[in-house]
């Protein structure tokens, strides 16, 4: 499984604004919700309800917010580089600026854990977060996040 299999290049984020972690979880729900033809009570509800569960904050800047939803037709990410880092309870305390949201059909148990792999495997990549940090388009944060992955192969979408 690849990133680029769940992340589409229009689902990235430079500049996303949000003053508080509920602000933030309410604004991607919304997003993703409108890509996804659903409400975005149907999104963010169970993201609230995993992040009850203790914090998605993983350290180092970065936050990956992830819940199974009812009624989605296939796995689902949105990458997001804030304007400002907020607090997310992150387990190192740190402020967050990167967010990787992972959403996974309910019925789509097999599928979630190795997604949610793949995603925590590159970002903790050395460089990675410092390339996200420093892109300046979407291309560029898309290509940081997607590239080298398996053969280093282009993927569909990505501009260098």
């Amino acid at each position: 499984m690849e990133i680029a299999d769940f992340v589409a290049p229009a689902m990235v984020v430079i500049g996303l604004r949000a003053k508080d972690k509920h602000q933030l979880l309410d604004e991607i729900a919304r997003r993703a919700a409108t890509a996804l033809a659903l409400e975005p009570a149907a999104i963010l509800e169970p993201l609230l309800a995993r992040e009850a569960l203790g914090s998605t904050g993983v350290g180092r800047g970065i936050a990956i917010p992830h819940a199974r939803i009812a009624g989605l037709p296939r796995l689902f990410g949105l990458l997001a580089r804030l304007e400002r880092p907020v607090d997310f309870t992150a387990i190192d305390d740190q402020l967050v600026d990167l967010v990787c949201l992972l959403l996974t059909p309910a019925s789509a148990v097999a599928e979630h854990l190795p997604a949610l792999a793949c995603l925590s495997r590159r970002l903790r990549e050395k460089g990675v977060a410092d390339r996200l940090r420093a892109a300046r388009d979407s291309a560029a944060l898309y290509a940081a996040l997607t590239h080298a992955q398996n053969s280093g192969a282009q993927n569909p979408g990505a501009q260098n």
